[in-house]
Parts: C-alpha cells; structure tokens; sequence
C-alpha cells in the first residue's frame, strides 16, 4: 500500500460489509487534509498532550502518552510539526521504534470541548547519536531529543465519544524556559537510584532491582508522578 493511500483493501472489505463506502470515501473528502491548517496549527500547538503510536522495525506496536506545556508541539510549516523527547525511564522504546520504522500516528484530544485530531506520517530523531544539523534542539528547553514529522495525512475525527474533563493543573515535571524541573521521587528510590546515568553502580548486582515500576513514567517525553503537584500548574 503507497504511504498516501487513505484506505486499504481491509478497510474497503468492512466498508463494503456495512455499507459505509460512500460515508467513508466523503468523510474523507471533508475531512482529509496532506498539510495542517491555520485551525489544526491552533489546535495542536493549544495542546499540553498526545499520544504517538509507533512500531518497531518487526512492526510490534507501542503507543505513548507525551506531555508538556501547551505549545511544546509546534507545527513547523505546512507539513511538518516537531516535539520535544525529554527524560524519562531511559527505556527509549518510542525513540528506538521510529528510528527504526519511520511511519508513525499521532492523536490530539481537548477534554474540555471535546475534539479529536489525527496525524499520520514520517518521523525522523534528532539530536543525541543521531546529530541536530538544524539546532532544532535549542527550541526546545528541557528537550534530549527533537522528533520531526512529515504529514501523510491530517484529519478530524468523531467526538462523540469523549468523555469531558478538565485539566486540574499542568504536571510541575514540563519542562519551560526558566524552570528547572524536580527530580521525580521514583529516581531516588534504591532499586533504581543505582542505575541513573552517571551514577557509581559498584557493588550493586542486577538481580537486585525490584520488578514492581509503579510510578515509573513509561517514555521520553513528559511522563512524570501525579502525585505532585506545583504552583506552576494552571
């Protein structure tokens, strides 16, 4: 299937099954867009989170939750938005899986008044072993790595399912220009403490880490502990 093509053979397959075909080829027609709009760049650049589905290179999938400060993700021109990676559990699992196998989606969620927006195209990592010719990482403050990526498609989904909420306060972890983050409470405990980059592991054997990661944020970008709070929230 070329990257650009919208619906597969299994999706004309359910589409035909249930009658869709001609909702689905208009919905697409209305909705379906290869670069972003002043109304997507507003909206994804309002967003403090996403998720990123990615796939390893044996096309294993994996999804992550990335949060920030609204505006961390930018959109960079009329086909390319950008997103920071910052610390995490040093697992890398998104950052690996899109160095290895490009293709990737991204969905934006408002709670608030509820609206879903999806983005499926090509990543590309900078920074860190993989070079940032293009300084992007000095957009970003906090950031280990920068993540670009190429619209395939941009498109509004259904709301009608989300549930509305309201964001009590932004995670105190974000980082901004300024602000220098805690140091989240799982890094200090003694089954990790040990392991932290940079950190004298003599004497420590492997086999005594705990298997219990509770609290442990699962990525690279802006996962942290809910249960701290700070005044720099909303």
């Amino acid at each position: 299937m070329a990257d650009d093509a919208f619906y597969t053979d299994e999706h004309r397959a359910l589409q035909d099954h249930f009658d869709t075909r001609r909702l689905a080829d208009r919905v697409a027609e209305v909705v379906r867009h290869d670069t972003f709009t002043d109304r997507h760049r507003a909206f994804v650049e309002s967003m403090p989170f996403f998720w990123l589905a990615t796939a390893d290179a044996d096309g294993w999938p994996d999804v992550s939750y990335k949060g920030g400060r609204p505006g961390f993700v930018q959109v960079l021109d009329d086909r390319t938005l950008g997103f920071p990676s910052y610390d995490g559990n040093g697992m890398y699992r998104s950052m690996g899986n899109m160095t290895a196998n490009a293709r990737v989606g991204l969905l934006f969620v408002d709670f608030e008044q509820p609206r879903r927006l999806r983005v499926k195209g090509h990543a590309t990592v900078h920074g860190g072993p993989l070079g940032d010719p293009d300084g992007l990482l000095r957009r970003w403050p906090g950031a280990e790595l920068v993540v670009t990526v190429a619209a395939v498609s941009v498109f509004d989904n259904c709301p009608r399912y989300v549930h509305e909420m309201t964001t009590r306060e932004l995670s105190p972890y974000a980082p901004e220009q300024g602000y220098q983050p805690p140091e989240p409470e799982w890094k200090q405990r003694p089954e990790f403490a040990p392991y932290l980059p940079g950190a004298d592991n003599g004497g420590v054997d492997d086999g005594e880490a705990g298997t219990d990661n509770g609290g442990v944020d699962d990525g690279e970008a802006g996962d942290g502990e809910a249960s701290v709070r700070s005044p720099r929230g909303r």
